[in-house]
């Protein structure tokens, strides 16, 4: 199965070297190297799913790296982040509503038959495929949480 995510992320590339929009094609080759550098070790094809894996981890290193960059007041390091993140997250799916995210957390847990924070990684385990790229997991875990009480 081709992924429809890798062949976008190519002609992105494309576009970007036309228009000579060197920033922005080397954030697309970073993505590139990224997904390579998987399939090469693990010596498989990504398919949308994977790939969307790997570009919620650009993110969130991203993001880490921004809270360094800002107290250490490198602001041109720290506009370079946010530009990246703005790069990668085009290709993330469109982010659940605050709503939609409490009702598939919600659908989880009475079909996991979930009862407290002990059965979590069961409520976890079947939401995932329906949130990945879309939710944020840390917020995800204080919602369960929540509502396992």
């Amino acid at each position: 199965m081709t992924s429809l995510l890798k062949e976008q992320i190519q002609e992105d590339m494309k576009v970007a070297m036309r228009a000579k929009d060197k920033q922005r094609l080397g954030t697309i080759r970073l993505i590139q190297a990224a997904i390579k550098q998987r399939e090469v070790d693990e010596r498989i094809v990504l398919n949308d799913e994977q790939v969307i894996s790997i570009l919620e981890k650009m993110i969130k290193q991203r993001r880490e790296s921004l809270v360094h960059y800002q107290q250490a007041n490198r602001q041109d390091l720290v506009d370079q982040e946010l530009f990246e993140v703005e790069v990668i997250q085009h290709y993330m799916p469109q982010p659940l509503t605050k709503v939609e995210l409490e009702l598939l957390i919600s659908t989880a847990i009475s079909e996991s038959g979930a009862t407290s924070g002990k059965d979590m990684g069961l409520v976890m385990k079947h939401l995932k495929p329906q949130i990945q790229g879309r939710a944020d997991m840390k917020q995800v875990s204080t919602l369960i949480k929540q509502k396992l009480g």
